[in-house]
């Protein structure tokens, strides 16, 4: 992911003129197949990358930033979108967004495609910061980055996010403390989300130190809205859990209607909590008890964080941002065994 490479590099390298890489850059006057081969192994060997907006000095700015979110479906990306938008508007930045879809791949291509824009910097949320190809190719380019929502453990990474172990670990915590001793966990695929991963691990760590076995982790597509058929095999029998923790809000909705169509009421068969804390959540019926993050300010500092960044400042790695309980009509008491045996 370098920024060495220039055009008259891969004309050196192709034996050609500036002229036709410009060409077959842009699809202009046809070239000859060998010509155009020869050109677009050339492009690849030094990792050329075009510059679309026109930079003509390498040290110039464009004042640009680069986002890459999973996904702007879930409304909790949005908000530390808006939140960045907000802020990168008041310090006269622009924004290029991206979405990689929980997909690895799909995340390094977008940010080849950022990159090829010619941003300055980018604010990131990668499936796994621990492992990031993406996040290791930047550091080795010198290309200011900040994370968002990860919370890697190497000092290395500049983030801003919430304490996923901790707060799971309070909200599961909670459901405890309604005398729920059979606790599940809905989990979007650990391999897409670091995030995901650590929630679980609070989680875990709630039943250990309340003495309870570990409950049942069901893995799920983050994109799967429909999950009865996840969850059957857990909710069978009078030995069911009696509430279950979603990884993410959008998770813990689907999961309500799981519950539904699988003959359960919610909360009075089972209690449904989630992580987020988007509005949508307050809205439904019944309500959603959630975990809150500021995804809003998280956004904000996360921008604030990559300005200093480009300003040749190194601010602390870390930013831990404070998370609340919003209590919901889909968390109650834990059922009696009288009332789950009738069930």
């Amino acid at each position: 992911m370098g920024r060495g490479a220039t055009i008259r590099d891969v004309a050196a390298r192709a034996g050609v003129s500036i002229a036709t890489v410009s060409r077959v850059l842009n699809g202009g006057t046809p070239t000859t197949p060998e010509t155009s081969a020869r050109v677009r192994a050339a492009i690849a060997e030094l990792g050329f990358r075009p510059n679309r907006v026109g930079r003509s000095l390498k040290e110039a700015r464009t004042r640009t930033i680069g986002v890459l979110v999973p996904s702007l479906r879930n409304p909790v990306f949005a908000d530390s979108v808006a939140g960045i938008q907000d802020a990168a508007a008041a310090a006269g930045y622009s924004v290029l967004i991206a979405c990689s879809d929980y997909d690895p791949d799909r995340e390094r291509r977008a940010v080849d495609t950022l990159l090829s824009h010619q941003v300055d910097g980018l604010v990131l949320t990668v499936a796994e910061a621990e492992s990031s190809a993406v996040l290791a190719a930047l550091a080795a380019a010198s290309i200011p980055y900040v994370l968002a929502y990860n919370q890697p453990r190497d000092a290395a990474h500049a983030f801003v996010s919430v304490d996923n172990v901790a707060a799971a670990r309070a909200m599961v915590e909670r459901m405890l403390a309604l005398g729920h001793r059979r606790i599940a966990m809905v989990a979007g695929r650990f391999r897409q989300s670091d995030r995901s991963r650590l929630r679980r691990d609070g989680f875990l760590a709630a039943l250990a130190a309340a003495g309870l076995a570990p409950g049942p982790v069901v893995e799920v597509d983050f994109a799967d809205r429909r999950l009865d058929q996840h969850l059957a095999p857990v909710l069978a029998g009078p030995d069911r859990p009696t509430a279950l923790f979603a990884s993410n809000d959008l998770l813990a909705l689907a999961t309500i209607r799981a519950l539904r169509d699988l003959g359960l009421r919610v909360p009075d068969d089972a209690s449904v909590t989630g992580f987020d804390g988007i509005e949508m959540g307050a809205l439904a019926c019944p309500s959603l008890a959630t975990l809150v993050q500021p995804a809003h300010a998280m956004g904000e500092r996360a921008f604030s964080r990559l300005s200093a960044a480009l300003a040749g400042e190194r601010p602390a790695s870390a930013l831990l941002l404070p998370f609340t309980i919003r209590p919901g009509e889909s968390l109650g008491p834990a059922p009696t065994e009288a009332h789950l045996q009738r069930g």
